[in-house]
């Protein structure tokens, strides 16, 4: 193990040892630290709004960039806290869990459920509820500091849920559990590594996922939203209905109805959203240069 994975995976030990209200407070501290330090996750959160609610009053918008930079720090020292707690006492942060009678439909006819995970509030939490819930494969990419896959992939798969590649054994992982009448719990909401295409996202195009689209054709599974919210106390877990058009059998059609479906979880607590990833980074007709610093 190089020098940067070993002090990667002791301070995911150290952070991991404090109650989970304290890692939380540590993590907004570390969020207004970087807010203050004007950093280039807050500029690109900058870019993302200004591109999603162009018609949002701009200190508005300015707030939320900030809510949203110090949201995402906190879900980093969250996720460490998690990933080395027992699930008995990480179950007890779950203050309330709202419309899961939308996963049990699978339930009543034996097909598999889709549920799709944005990256909204804190997503590690919500995963591992899913994971005590059924049998649930998990797609899952791998860290880029190598030394924390085992540490990360042993916190995600403490409840049952069991982490597969972005590659083609993952899918065919994840078909075997849609057609066993299982789960598959994915992230649709960042560029996909393998098979894409253009549809709207907060009405500009965005090189999304087909995967899911694939997946529902060949299983005829269900689809649902959801995603973890932090509330005073803990989270709140909610589940969101998925548009019937997302069943479609033409693709662009059911891409957009993902993509209405992150923004649906999105509108429930904008704040909680990761803003900083690049989205947009790629378009129909190439790379964007939407992103890059200004000189």
């Amino acid at each position: 193990m190089d020098i940067k994975g070993r002090l990667a995976v002791g301070a995911l030990k150290i952070i991991g040892k404090l109650p989970l209200h304290w890692s939380r407070r540590l993590g907004w501290f570390a969020g207004k630290m970087v807010v203050w330090t004007r950093s280039e996750g807050l500029r690109l959160s900058r870019i993302n709004l200004k591109l999603c609610y162009p018609a949002m009053d701009p200190k508005q918008r300015e707030k939320l960039a900030r809510e949203s930079v110090i949201n995402t720090a906190m879900a980093g020292f969250e996720m460490a806290s998690l990933w080395n707690t027992p699930w008995a006492k990480n179950e007890n942060a779950i203050v309330r869990v709202r419309n899961q009678q939308l996963l049990n439909a699978g339930e009543t006819d034996g097909r598999g459920t889709i549920v799709l995970m944005p990256h909204t509030g804190n997503w590690e939490i919500f995963g591992l509820y899913v994971g005590t819930l059924s049998p649930c494969a998990v797609l899952y990419q791998p860290p880029k500091i190598e030394a924390l896959d085992p540490v990360i992939r042993s916190g995600r798969e403490v409840t049952g849920g069991k982490m597969v590649p972005t590659n083609v054994h993952g899918v065919r992982a994840l078909l075997k559990s849609l057609k066993a009448g299982d789960l598959a719990l994915i992230l649709p909401d960042q560029e996909p590594d393998m098979g894409g295409d253009f549809a709207p996202f907060f009405g500009r195009p965005a090189l999304t996922m087909t995967l899911v689209h694939n997946l529902i054709q060949r299983t005829k599974c269900h689809v649902v939203f959801g995603f973890g919210k932090r509330v005073e106390g803990g989270f709140e877990l909610v589940f969101v209905p998925a548009e019937k058009a997302i069943y479609s059998e033409e693709q662009k059609v059911s891409l957009a109805a993902m993509n209405r479906g992150v923004e649906a979880c999105i509108a429930q607590a904008p704040e909680q959203y990761q803003w900083e990833y690049k989205r947009f980074r790629r378009q129909p007709e190439g790379k964007s240069k939407i992103y890059r610093k200004q000189t």
